[in-house]
């Protein structure tokens, strides 16, 4: 059983409003982009809204490992990952000029969740660690104990 603590809790909510910005990024792409004073052609339109498709699907991919009672640490990893991604990307965008410099505040939200989901993977990696050896060491006595009789 998975602990809901704050830590957990921190990132259903991050999951959550990852996929809801992403979807929001997905179908309005034109209003963010003025809001970050981007260019707003047809083309970084498309693939703003693209990025936003890809944060519905890696947000919601962390809130299934999240919620789903089997072991998905590969799915926390990976959306960890991505956060750090994101948060470069958007970080070189600013100082590219593409995006305001209101950007970084995104940048940093996505830099402190990866941090956020790597240290609950790290932890869930430990955890399963030990759980494996008990359950390693169990196996073993069970087959001394079925070779003895």
């Amino acid at each position: 059983m998975k602990t809901r603590n704050w830590h957990y809790l921190s990132l259903v909510a991050i999951s959550g409003l990852t996929v809801l910005s992403g979807f929001v990024q997905l179908l309005v792409p034109k209003v963010l982009l003025r809001g970050l004073s981007a260019q707003n052609t047809p083309t970084s339109r498309h693939f703003f809204g693209t990025i936003g498709m890809f944060m519905v699907v890696v947000g919601g991919a962390l809130l299934h490992a999240l919620l789903s009672r089997s072991d998905n640490r590969v799915l926390v990893l990976w959306a960890g990952l991505q956060k750090f991604g994101a948060s470069i990307a958007v970080a070189i965008g600013v100082r590219r000029a593409i995006f305001s410099p209101l950007a970084l505040l995104v940048a940093s939200f996505d830099f402190l969740s990866g941090v956020l989901i790597m240290w609950y993977w790290a932890r869930t990696q430990h955890v399963s660690e030990e759980s494996s050896t008990f359950i390693n060491r169990d196996i073993a006595a069970d087959t001394a104990n079925v070779s003895r009789t």
